[in-house]
């Protein structure tokens, strides 16, 4: 057993304190462990078409309070892969979980186990009655009913014929090992159709993970541990008779794999609670991670209970909201503290909790913000965006689907915190992860709900071709769908912005238009630019406060809150000599930002580098030109400023190339730039002609904290 070292990968919510591999006659089997509960919940894996990447959505929510094991199957992962059927036998497999049990000194487990993982966990615990403490059966795939050791029959003779014609393989799903053996293209097309079974609708990131997973593995070696042994149904009926401890068993509705049927034979066979996920397929661990999660962590602990309280009247008491602020980007905090500030100019004694992360929380204890203890449990959504980050290239939409573990993992956060405690509102600026999972789970909703966003409608970038195009569409597909059947999810929908301020596209091909379905579905606050300009009085005082001199020109460099705009901000350092030798006069101050080391950038004689600034709005509004990223909030603050500035897109960043300048364009304001082809000396150029050019950017409204606030404020 090693201490994990954390490699490149961002993605994960959590890490694995250990690693190791148990050693079972000379096959080796991956391990990993989370967390340091008393209790142990063992994960036991399913079919070698997929490894212990499965679990994701579980990993760290249980890890916060028990220790967590998982580990790759025999056949795929980091285990080996031994040839032959009798390898992978279920005797085999159930002979696996006790040599990882051994090897990582656990003497007694919970058993979490998904599909084919039930028959070795049978095997297993009918032996070791001593070891197990109750067992979890999610979607198992076991011969107890007829439906199931049916098709088991037609799959296996399937796979194992040598007469199928190419042109046939379609029909049978490519389910072939000759097929598979003789064209790598037949075998990724069974995955890539298992997968869809596997999953469902709208479930592209999951099956692209599936897919993933069975690449990992070899097509002979799947096909041996399909066409290995599995108990039948009477032995199967006898296991069920030896079982111990208590059991559950949870199985969806809709499962294409192994019928919900199946689900219900083993219930009845162990007397087991079935517990019936509507409308699932067979990969609900990932596909429905939050009525799994809870309805394991019920059975696990008798002292969790997760059903929904009603709500109850406070009296005269205070009311309290909690407010949930991205983390990508400092925008939205700045917002979200206006908005804050107008609530509680509405409700002096409201108490609002933030659960939050870096960077916002900076700008939250700046502003003097109460900050839920249990935000220390959110998985960095700026760490991932960051590692997906390369030079001044954020392919956002892909970097959003990509951090689908984060997701889940602060989602079971915020339901933490509204299941431990009462709130009046909730109020979720982008998000995300609240809005997407009460949607799938309505019945988790525990307070109104608020959701704020200053853009509708994902979008391919030109890059992306029609696979972006497709996966673009049914994302948004599933959001309106989200809406429709469930319209009592959100209470208010709030654009931060105008109709005008929506780009002028469809959903994607046969779905609604954006600007259309938003006016249907949303209110307007106007612009949340979180202060007024016109409170600074004269401009030139406030130069003087932040001392700048009459007779230089500031120009201000920022990237804002990520540390994605590092390229950015060298590039436009190196510009800096050729800048000054074209206007003398300039004073280049460089806003390193919360996320980027000043240190770690180049310096010239008499240019500034800064760290994080609060309320950077000041430094913007006394500036004479400046130079940002394509994020909205630093443009929109210059464009209320009325100063003169250049942005720089992110390539790929489908929102900083579409809606964002769509938004700028109709107020006028800032000049479009391109990192790929710009120079140092087009950009020092570009400079000095934004510091003569006359600009008149539209009037950018100071209201929209108050009118978001209202709104909010009927629901309190």
């Amino acid at each position: 057993m090693t201490d994990w070292q954390p490699g490149t990968e961002q993605s994960r919510a959590c890490y694995p304190t250990h690693e190791g591999y148990a050693d079972r006659d000379g096959v080796r089997l991956f391990y990993e462990i989370y967390g340091e509960g008393d209790e142990t919940i063992l994960f036991v894996p399913p079919w070698a078409i997929v490894h212990s990447r499965m679990w994701k959505a579980q990993i760290a929510w249980f890890a916060r309070d028990y220790r967590v094991i998982v580990f790759d199957p025999r056949g795929n992962g980091r285990s080996d892969r031994p040839r032959g059927m009798e390898a992978y036998s279920e005797r085999e497999n159930a002979a696996d979980i006790e040599a990882v049990m051994d090897a990582t000194d656990t003497d007694r487990a919970y058993i979490v186990t998904l599909s084919r993982g039930g028959q070795r966990t049978l095997l297993f615990a009918s032996e070791h009655p001593e070891r197990v403490s109750k067992i979890v059966f999610v979607a198992p795939a076991t011969m107890l009913s007829a439906e199931r050791t049916s098709w088991h029959e037609v799959v296996s003779a399937l796979l194992q014929r040598t007469d199928v014609s190419d042109e046939s393989l379609p029909a049978i799903g490519y389910f072939n090992r000759r097929a598979w053996t003789q064209n790598p293209d037949h075998y990724r097309r069974f995955l890539e159709g298992f997968f869809e079974s596997f999953f469902g609708d709208h479930s592209t990131k999951g099956i692209e993970d599936g897919l993933g997973w069975g690449l990992e593995t070899d097509p002979e070696t799947l096909a041996d541990t399909h066409l290995a042994w599995q108990p039948d149904r009477e032995l199967g009926r006898r296991l069920c008779e030896r079982i111990q401890c208590p059991t559950l068993v949870i199985h969806g509705d809709a499962d294409r794999v192994t019928p919900f049927t199946e689900g219900k034979a083993l219930a009845e066979a162990l007397g087991a609670w079935l517990e019936n996920v509507a409308g699932s397929g067979h990969g609900i661990p990932v596909r429905k991670p939050v009525q799994v999660n809870l309805a394991i962590r019920e059975f696990l602990d008798p002292r969790f209970d997760r059903a929904v309280k009603p709500r109850l009247c406070r009296g005269r008491g205070p009311k309290r909201a909690l407010f949930i602020s991205s983390p990508i980007g400092l925008g939205h905090a700045q917002r979200d503290v206006a908005i804050a500030r107008e609530l509680r100019c509405i409700d002096p004694d409201l108490r609002i909790d933030w659960l939050a992360q870096d960077p916002v929380t900076r700008v939250l204890a700046a502003e003097g913000e109460s900050i839920h203890e249990a935000s220390r449990h959110l998985a960095s959504e700026s760490k991932h965006i960051e590692s997906e980050s390369a030079e001044h290239d954020l392919h956002c939409f892909q970097a959003i689907r990509r951090m689908d573990e984060i997701q889940i993992n602060n989602f079971m956060v915020f339901h933490d915190v509204v299941r431990a405690d009462r709130y009046d509102v909730v109020i979720g600026d982008e998000a995300w992860e609240v809005d997407y999972y009460l949607h799938e789970n309505p019945n988790e909703k525990r307070a109104p709900y608020v959701w704020l966003t200053d853009f509708v409608g994902f979008l391919p970038t030109d890059h992306g071709g029609a696979h972006e195009a497709f996966l673009t569409a049914d994302y948004n597909e599933e959001m309106i769908g989200h809406i429709a059947s469930q319209p009592g999810v959100r209470d208010r929908a709030i654009f931060v912005g105008n109709p005008e301020d929506i780009v002028p596209d469809r959903f994607g091909p046969h779905l609604p238009g954006i600007r259309e379905w938003t006016e249907q579905n949303f209110s307007f606050s106007g612009y949340i630019s979180g202060f007024d300009p016109a409170a600074f009085g004269d401009r030139s005082a406030l130069r003087d406060e932040l001392g700048y001199r009459p007779d230089e020109k500031v120009c201000i460099v920022s990237v804002g809150g990520s540390g994605v705009g590092h390229h950015l901000l060298r590039r436009v350092i190196d510009a800096y000599p050729e800048s000054r030798r074209r206007e003398p006069a300039l004073r280049m101050i460089v806003v390193a930002g919360p996320r980027i080391d000043p240190a770690a950038l180049p310096r010239h004689p008499g240019l500034e580098i800064v760290p994080y600034v609060h309320n950077l709005y000041r430094y913007l509004t006394a500036c004479d030109v400046a130079v940002v990223q394509g994020g909205l909030t630093t443009a929109m603050e210059l464009t209320a400023a009325k100063r003169p500035f250049l942005y720089f897109p992110l390539a790929h960043h489908f929102e900083q190339n579409f809606h964002v300048p769509h938004r700028l364009d109709r107020y006028r304001a800032g000049r479009r730039m391109d990192y790929a082809s710009e120079t140092r000396e087009s950009i020092a150029a570009a400079i000095s002609h934004e510091l003569t050019r006359k600009t008149a950017p539209l009037d950018v409204e100071t209201d929209g904290a108050r009118r978001a606030a209202r709104l909010i404020a009927e629901l309190l």
